[in-house]
């Protein structure tokens, strides 16, 4: 069996490494092993041979600098060629040793490999350091452990190993979605305390606008229409009515007016026209205010909603992305306000393109203190110049 030990002297000429060959026991040939073998760091003979006769390779380093070069030299020059495990000795300085499971805890391929670390040459003061900082994970007196009884502990340290590793991921994964769950209850709390608070107050301001609406022109208070929010889900949405009544009847009379410059038929598509001659006179003042989005806290109140988010889009506007880019806008809250309407907001410069990106980008970056953010820079966008 053969195993590789880096050079012991400095009277070796042109030559970098010192070869062994060990025979194994007759008897462990009848065991069948994992072949990707061990790394032994040290120079203790009679550890290496019992450990060959567990793995049948093995390579092995006196020194831990050495140790370090050979690992990753061995990652460049053969794929996956790494040791199931590593041994290191005592004899070095506790710091040297620190370094080494520093080294290969950092290293995104090695961190997997369970160190075990030799107590032949420890005292108990040492022994009791080294468990105290758990660098190694695990201390064993190599030279008293029997052979079966190594095996058993090696198999059950790379279980421990990729277990621990798994669950790293899952704790990760679980403390993500603990903090996602703490966001959402922390949204839709504000929410509901701050659309039931603005309901009770704005209530005068909503008999007055109903008023206005019903002097103007014949049809309802409310203009009610299916919008596709968060997960593409179908809700009623509330607006007050700022348009003559079947005005979206006539979407296409108007289709060449619209200030996204895109088809509707092709691609995605969003319509909205400048100066849009469906809207009444006082649908026009309640727009450029903003006033006729209040009866959106209603949405926000029943969970349809919230109040920072992006915009809930008309089906046949929603039809339109459906693409896994696109799709991504629909993972965030629908919202009163958002990302769009501070940026973009009434300008006449807006392609198709840029407000699905704007959608994206809140839909990747929501949170609860980019919604503060967010709610901040609203009333600048509020009062618009152009009737859109």
């Amino acid at each position: 069996m053969e195993f590789t030990f880096l050079p012991r002297t400095t009277t070796l000429k042109n030559s970098k490494f010192v070869h062994y060959r060990i025979t194994s026991d007759p008897i462990s040939e009848t065991i069948t092993y994992d072949k990707s073998g061990f790394y032994y760091i040290g120079k203790n003979a009679t550890n290496i041979e019992k450990l060959v006769k567990i793995f049948k390779i093995g390579y092995a380093s006196e020194s831990i600098e050495n140790a370090k070069s050979e690992l990753k030299r061995s990652l460049s020059q053969e794929k996956n060629a790494i040791p199931e495990i590593i041994f290191c000795e005592s004899q070095f300085e506790f710091e040297a040793v620190k370094s080494f499971c520093h080294f290969l805890n950092n290293h995104p391929v090695l961190y997997s490999i369970p160190v075990v670390l030799d107590a032949g040459n420890l005292c108990e003061m040492e022994l009791n350091m080294y468990k105290k900082h758990k660098l190694a994970d695990e201390i064993i007196f190599l030279q008293e452990a029997n052979e079966i009884n190594l095996m058993s502990k090696i198999k059950f340290l790379k279980k421990i190993k990729l277990g621990t590793i798994d669950l790293q991921k899952i704790h990760a994964g679980e403390k993500r979605a603990q903090m996602l769950r703490e966001q959402f209850s922390l949204k839709r709390a504000f929410d509901i305390s701050i659309s039931l608070v603005a309901l009770l107050l704005l209530s005068p301001v909503f008999l007055l606008i109903a008023l206005a609406i019903n002097i103007e022109s014949k049809g309802s208070v409310f203009y009610v229409a299916k919008r596709a929010g968060r997960g593409y889900r179908i809700f009623d949405f509330y607006k007050f009515r700022t348009m003559f009544t079947g005005a979206d009847q006539r979407i296409n009379e108007f289709s060449h007016l619209n200030q996204y410059n895109a088809s509707l038929s092709e691609g995605p598509a969003f319509f909205k026209i400048d100066n849009d001659p469906r809207v009444t006179k006082v649908g026009a003042f309640l727009r450029n205010t903003s006033l006729d989005e209040l009866p959106q806290l209603i949405n926000v109140l029943l969970g349809d909603m919230s109040l920072v988010g992006n915009r809930p889009l008309p089906l046949y506007e929603a039809a339109t992305l459906t693409t896994d880019e696109c799709a991504k806008r629909f993972l965030a809250h629908a919202g009163m306000t958002g990302l769009w309407q501070i940026k973009k907001r009434g300008k006449k410069d807006m392609s198709v393109e840029e407000r699905i990106n704007l959608d994206i980008d809140y839909a990747n970056k929501s949170n609860f203190m980019y919604d503060l953010w967010i709610m901040a820079n609203t009333p600048s966008a509020l009062i618009q110049k152009s009737s859109v």
